[in-house]
């Protein structure tokens, strides 16, 4: 885990929107994806961003982009942000952003109820990883 990261996560002890146990959820998963390399960006106030990266994809590395949104600390809400192309929203509980992510059409899941979210975007996840390990 970055410093940083694990810093802020042990700071953050509010949390209205009971958003902090999906993002352990998010964090976790990536963390055990091989060949992930994971980034933190804090910017208090304004987000915390966990970028993962698959590194084999020199065309493009990033894959998923999930912010913790900071405007309202004591409710805090997530942003999880994918390229379009990567991920399918079956149940269509997304966005789709154009140039949202890097110049690209994004595909963004906002939660700030995160009840009954989980297993729909660890699905994500999963399916983001599987296209971007394969080189897709």
């Amino acid at each position: 885990m970055p410093a940083e990261l694990d810093t802020f996560l042990a700071s953050w002890t509010e949390d209205e929107n009971a958003v902090k146990p999906l993002f352990l959820s998010l964090y976790s998963l990536l963390q055990g994806l091989g060949g992930v390399e994971l980034e933190y960006k804090g910017r208090p106030g304004v987000s915390h961003s966990l970028r993962a990266l698959y590194p084999g994809r020199k065309d493009r590395p990033l894959f998923v982009l999930v912010d913790i949104i900071d405007d309202a600390p004591e409710a805090r809400w997530l942003s999880i942000c994918f390229y379009a192309d990567l991920v399918t929203d079956p149940e269509e509980l997304g966005d789709v952003v154009p140039g949202g992510l890097a110049g690209e059409d994004a595909r963004c899941f906002d939660v700030d109820a995160p009840e009954g979210m989980e297993p729909f975007l660890l699905e994500r996840l999963k399916e983001a990883y599987g296209s971007v390990s394969k080189g897709l």
